[in-house]
């Protein structure tokens, strides 16, 4: 155990987590869905903080299916989402399933307008967020399908994994109820192994946020916990990951690692045939790459985050999911990127992490009461405890 983390409590770990997904989704908007060389090359070498479009002023119409303005700082739908589902936290106050999802999140996509730091405009956040999350409104509020089935159909990715970390870290310390949660909420919104990488991720946040966590303990949890090809997957890159201390050498050993488990395929932006599709021995590229980078960051939150950035592919995904972990870890966020994070997208990136810290103390009674009620209970039966 370092001393950062001894005397880090749970509100430094939250708010770590969050404003840390925050941070690392903004550095890898620019650079999503290009190769490391090709990053190489625009920028003159590897991002090392915030960056501007890769089309420059012309990002509107650069690539008309997705005008968005990625870059200088403002996040993209990984944290809209993520701020989301903190709101519906704040309203149930208690844990979430599916039903919370068809009942708060989809009406809070669709009727409440917000700053969305990509438009520079305000709009209704459905209007950001993309193909495989605008199916939860098409399959929730106008199919009206069981939420617990809603995700069957849905292209499988990383769209419900990359807005996660809430779950675990409401489930701070207590990995299993992580995963079982995240699983229930992720039903909603993706299947196979797109619902599995939510739950082991949520699992990975909440280890992270365990006294004496370490990276090395945070793949064990999710090795305990993953089934089918996402353990394969994580296990196979974190093995990997083992055997570098910089994020330059490692990343093309990491694509290698994960490749056979990825089903996008080497060219990022024309996905293969086969892309996406539900299977029992595939993963998503982005957790095992997430965890990937942490293992060889030690932990730190700087070279996670910025490994995870010039990977490039999904890099703002894979840069949320490792700068949660990291900064639930305790390793400290940049002030100079939080602070620059929050003026570009106009977002207060703190207030998230404040509302949840109080939902999660909250939800902490609540399990108690209910434990200690179920022990009553059982005890009364002739459990451990009473005499025969």
């Amino acid at each position: 155990m370092t001393p950062k983390q001894t005397e880090t409590g749970l509100e430094e770990r939250i708010t770590g987590a969050l404003v840390g997904a925050a941070v690392g989704d903004a550095l890898g908007g620019p650079v999503e869905g290009y190769s490391p060389d090709q990053i190489l090359e625009r920028h003159a070498g590897r991002v090392h903080g915030i960056v501007g479009p890769w089309n420059g002023d012309a990002w509107r119409t650069a690539r008309p299916i997705a005008p968005y303005h990625k870059g200088d700082g403002h996040v993209t739908d990984d944290t809209l989402l993520t701020h989301a589902l903190v709101r519906v936290y704040a309203r149930v106050r208690d844990h979430l399933d599916a039903y919370a999802i068809a009942d708060h999140l989809v009406p809070d996509l669709m009727t409440t307008p917000r700053w969305i730091p990509e438009l520079q405009a305000e709009a209704l956040p459905l209007h950001r967020v993309f193909l495989a999350e605008k199916w939860l409104v098409a399959r929730l509020h106008y199919g009206h399908v069981d939420p617990r089935e809603a995700g069957v159909g849905n292209i499988v990715n990383c769209g419900a994994a990359m807005y996660m970390a809430p779950v675990g870290l409401v489930n701070a310390a207590n990995p299993p109820a992580a995963y079982t949660e995240a699983l229930d909420i992720a039903s909603a919104h993706q299947s196979s192994y797109g619902r599995e990488a939510a739950a082991v991720f949520a699992a990975a946040v909440a280890a992270a946020t365990s006294p004496g966590a370490t990276p090395d303990s945070i793949v064990t949890t999710c090795l305990s916990l993953a089934k089918d090809g996402t353990r394969t997957a994580i296990e196979r890159v974190c093995e990997v990951a083992a055997h570098h201390t910089d994020f330059e050498s490692a990343l093309r050993p990491l694509r290698a690692a994960v490749a056979p488990y990825d089903t996008v395929g080497e060219d990022y932006r024309t996905p293969s045939l086969a892309a996406r599709r539900p299977s029992r021995l595939h993963a998503i590229e982005e957790l095992p790459i997430a965890l990937g980078m942490l293992i060889v960051a030690a932990g730190d939150y700087r070279h996670a985050v910025l490994g995870s950035v010039n990977y490039g592919r999904d890099c703002d995904s894979i840069a949320t999911m490792a700068g949660a972990l990291a900064g639930a870890l305790g390793s400290p966020v940049p002030e100079d990127w939080s602070k620059t994070v929050a003026e570009a997208s106009r977002l207060d990136l703190w207030e998230p992490a404040a509302t949840l810290t109080a939902v999660t103390r909250e939800v902490f009674a609540r399990d108690t009461r209910r434990r200690r009620a179920h022990e009553a209970a059982f005890t009364a039966l002739g459990g451990p405890g009473c005499s025969a």
